[in-house]
């Protein structure tokens, strides 16, 4: 058996597959609907970025990465936390928040998932329990802290990061494999391998295609797929999730995919030629999309009349998400330094005072605080 990597797959120079046998129904078409909403909404949002400039912010567009967040979209509880890299538009989705909120933000008003003071970047939820982050392998560290946290209140929960192979450059991505390995903590790590970390070629940073491998040396189970089957990828989320979720320790997911679009913003970054046409090409004709649309379609799932009225109703949901955002206003004035540190802290201020134990003892038992 050929071991997956990025090179392995260019080599299979054909359209893959996608099998819906044995799935179910309802499932195949959610999991179809979700991925043509997330890339809808994403051409919407490059068709509207320029000539009128208004929105407020950089923004990371993952056409072509749709798979990861349709499975996560059906697989995640509400009380389960996901936290997300930069390219975040289908991580906020998947958790459920109206698309709406996503719109407004990235025109920075008032309305918006964070009140316009996010931008795509870093646009979190917490109702939701999401949160994305510019920082490279951040959203590996905070979910591990909030593993930890599942773990010490017994919560029936899982903690969910998503991140791209650039985040493996990073010394804190292993930190936060070592200790969830070591603590056997509810997470579930996803990188999405998309070869480039900006313009920057995976072998030109590392010496192997061999994340999942080096993860496994940790004690952390981990598996390898083609990240543009949605079947395969929603199947391999759920073994995760349940791995995580009954108390088995952390799981790590890599899938293969690529981004469509340039690095950052609607603008084209092929001048730069730092990929290959061939490369290009061969990954469009392995849409997520297209490959689970023609198994539907040969399945009966799926037929123009029934495409035709999913695309009519996310597309009435894209207008309306505009019309809310360019009528919102913009945030009144803010105070940043509130925004950014707390003066009231009555739990830290608690714990943090002096023990009066003789010794510290490394084997006492481990005290839960009651929330104050």
């Amino acid at each position: 058996m050929v071991k997956l990597s990025h090179e392995a797959i260019l080599k299979m120079a054909q359209c893959h597959s996608v099998s819906i046998s044995g799935m179910d129904r309802k499932v195949v078409v959610e999991l179809y609907r979700f991925m043509l909403r997330l890339r809808r909404c994403e051409e919407a949002l490059i068709k509207e970025y320029h000539p009128a400039d208004e929105m407020r912010c950089p923004i990371h567009f993952c056409i072509g990465q749709e798979s990861v967040p349709a499975a996560l979209s059906l697989l995640l509880e509400m009380e389960d936390y996901l936290f997300s890299h930069h390219r975040s538009h289908g991580y906020f989705l998947a958790k459920g928040p109206p698309m709406k909120l996503l719109f407004a933000e990235l025109y920075g008003r008032e309305t918006g998932a964070n009140g316009g003071k996010a931008g795509s970047q870093d646009i979190s939820m917490a109702s939701a329990n999401f949160y994305s982050g510019a920082i490279l392998a951040g959203a590996m560290a905070i979910a591990v802290g909030v593993g930890l946290g599942i773990q010490l209140k017994c919560r029936p929960s899982v903690a969910v990061a998503g991140f791209g192979e650039g985040a493996s450059d990073e010394g804190v991505f292993w930190e936060a494999i070592n200790y969830a390995a070591l603590r056997r903590l509810p997470v579930v790590f996803i990188c999405e391998n998309n070869l480039y970390a900006t313009y920057s070629h995976q072998m030109k940073r590392q010496p192997a295609d061999n994340i999942s491998g080096r993860v496994a040396a940790f004690g952390v189970k981990s598996r390898t797929l083609f990240g543009n089957d949605v079947v395969a990828v929603y199947s391999a989320v759920a073994e995760a999730i349940n791995h995580a979720r009954n108390g088995h320790g952390p799981f790590f997911l890599e899938t293969y995919t690529y981004r469509w679009n340039g690095h950052v913003g609607p603008e084209d970054d092929s001048h730069v030629s730092y990929r290959p046409k061939s490369e290009e090409e061969f990954w469009r004709a392995n849409c997520p999309i297209a490959l689970i649309e023609k198994e539907m379609v040969a399945a009966g799932l799926l037929t123009p009349e029934v495409r035709s009225a999913i695309i009519d109703e996310i597309d009435k949901e894209i207008s309306e998400a505009f019309r809310f955002a360019k009528k919102s206003p913009f945030p009144s004035e803010t105070d940043w330094i509130k925004l950014n540190y707390s003066t009231a802290s009555p739990l830290a201020d608690r714990l943090l005072c002096d023990s009066a134990l003789p010794e510290f003892d490394q084997d006492q038992a481990e005290t839960i605080p009651e929330p104050y």
